[in-house]
């Protein structure tokens, strides 16, 4: 039977802002202190924005709703927060009118994304926004830090891998050569040019959202993906509109990517031990090109700064059939932790203390070795594997769940972790069913469990793409998700590395 004396709570890591301020939730930072004042705050944010000529209009009305105090929905409950208006919460500036407006055709939209090839349908839809986007790019002096792409909602539809048609609204889209043909000529080339360049759109994933970043990574265009409907949640008196959150959270995520993707740090964790350096580790299928394999992506996390880059390990067939698990021979790990290791030292002129590696896999000895031969023996390096686990549920008397940060040690390397759960501050748990804790176990290495456990907390509180309390993976993975999402969505020719905003 388990010990459930055993069960202990972390403290809540907190979060420093501006006059080195220390709260633990975002939102209460940023309307009392601001963000982080350093170097690299935006005076302010010069935002370009595509999209429909009513795509353009709503984004206008929002920015001009965000430049004031909107309330929350009820002054009763503690995880509503009131949006004070932009400036108020960033110290920062941002002008009614966007530095670019590109207005596309409604119907040219409506009538591309509805071809009946959906591999046709999407990259044709995508150039529709992203051609106008390098040509600003590429002509105009305008300097944009972000750029919105306001989207119809029909484009979120009919936009993803799983959307299909209904026949009244198929437009054919001609005859093509299909996908299974595509692939077959990517491991089979054939002799005629038309052939392969006919082949070329279905190297790309059928998802209007990666695929626009994709293609714009080589451009270090900034993009943030928006349907109309998020804009105007709660200004709109569309009865019909569909179930979104409150203004006030609408405004509160969407500023502070905002802000992050134009280089400014919202906040930073606050107590953090120097020198040390996280990195997440995850594969992705590139199931666009399987003639290419898999691809692999780490991501960089510097946990004092709140800085990172990403960077892409070499496509190959690191997936296993016989372990159900993916791995990096001990020449690509060893090239891979390279390239982290001293994109470290370009940032912070010093090697790391620590170097903790996050993976979902327990890192094999081929692997291992190449990342050891990488790293000089005075710098500690960990493996760490992080992991869903329904391996236990705990329930709490009552109607409250488990505590938040709440964690039971299965050994010397292991334990369960909640990072969701009832969050006192709060006085709410934001989830519907019981919340299942990570498996933490250092794979590799020595590290003390505790402290492990402590960074991984905290590592769930600096996701900027969002102004939450806290996230339910450490940003290590969530972000890594989201990087591998991209690079496996269009062929990407350019390896240089680049921060997290591009691809987030």
């Amino acid at each position: 039977m388990t010990d459930f004396d055993k069960v202990s709570v972390l403290d809540e890591p907190k979060l420093e802002f501006g006059f080195r301020q220390q709260l633990e939730d975002p939102r209460n930072g940023l309307f009392l202190f601001g963000p982080i004042n350093d170097h690299r705050k935006p005076s302010q944010i010069r935002a370009g924005v595509v999209g429909t000529q009513q795509g353009v209009s709503i984004f206008h009305d929002w920015l001009n709703e965000t430049n004031r105090f909107i309330p929350q929905v009820s002054e009763d409950s503690p995880h509503q927060f009131a949006f004070p208006g932009f400036e108020a919460a960033f110290r920062t500036k941002w002008p009614a009118t966007p530095v670019v407006e590109i207005a596309i055709s409604a119907t040219e939209i409506a009538n591309t994304i509805r071809q009946s090839d959906r591999h046709k349908a999407i990259f044709d839809t995508v150039s529709l926004f992203e051609k106008p986007i390098r040509r600003q790019l590429r002509e105009e002096d305008a300097a944009v830090d972000v750029w919105f792409v306001v989207i119809p909602d029909e484009v979120w539809r009919l936009g993803r891998p799983l959307s299909r048609l209904t026949k009244t609204e198929t437009i054919y889209s001609g005859r093509s050569i299909g996908p299974k043909v595509a692939k077959r000529l990517f491991t089979e080339p054939s002799l005629f040019a038309e052939e392969m360049n006919a082949a070329e759109i279905y190297r790309y994933e059928v998802n209007f959202h990666h695929q626009l970043k994709a293609r714009l990574i080589n451009s270090r265009a900034v993009v943030q993906v928006v349907r109309e409907s998020t804009l105007t949640s709660g200004f709109s008196d569309d009865v019909h509109q569909r179930r979104l959150q409150d203004p006030a959270t609408v405004a509160w995520n969407l500023c502070t990517t905002a802000f992050f993707k134009s280089g400014g740090r919202p906040w930073k964790l606050a107590d953090v031990r120097e020198g040390v350096c996280y990195v997440g580790l995850v594969f992705k299928i590139n199931t666009a090109d399987l003639s290419k394999g898999n691809a692999c992506c780490g991501a960089q996390m510097f946990l004092d700064s709140g800085d990172g880059m990403v960077f892409k390990g070499a496509m190959g067939p690191w997936y296993s059939n016989e372990t159900k698990e993916f791995h990096l021979p001990k020449t690509e790990a060893r090239a891979l932790m390279s390239r982290l290791l001293q994109s470290y030292i370009d940032e912070h002129k010093r090697e790391p203390v620590e170097l903790f590696v996050h993976g979902r896999t327990r890192f094999n000895d081929e692997e291992w070795a190449g990342f050891r031969e990488a790293v000089p023996a005075h710098i500690n390096l960990v493996g760490v594997r992080i992991t869903r686990s329904q391996e236990m549920k705990l329930f709490a008397s009552g109607r409250i769940p488990l505590l938040r940060g709440s964690y039971y040690k299965l050994g010397q390397r292991r334990a369960l972790l909640w990072t969701t759960g009832y969050i006192a501050p709060l006085a709410t748990y934001p989830g519907r069913e019981v919340p299942n804790p990570l498996l933490i176990e250092v794979n590799r290495g020595d590290a003390d469990i505790d402290r492990v456990l402590a960074d991984i907390m905290g590592l769930t509180k600096v996701n900027f793409n969002a102004c939450l309390f806290a996230d339910g993976l450490p940003v290590t993975l969530r972000f890594a998700d989201a990087v591998g999402e991209i690079l496996t969505a269009a062929p990407i020719l350019d390896d240089a590395p680049l921060p997290f905003r591009h691809y987030i």
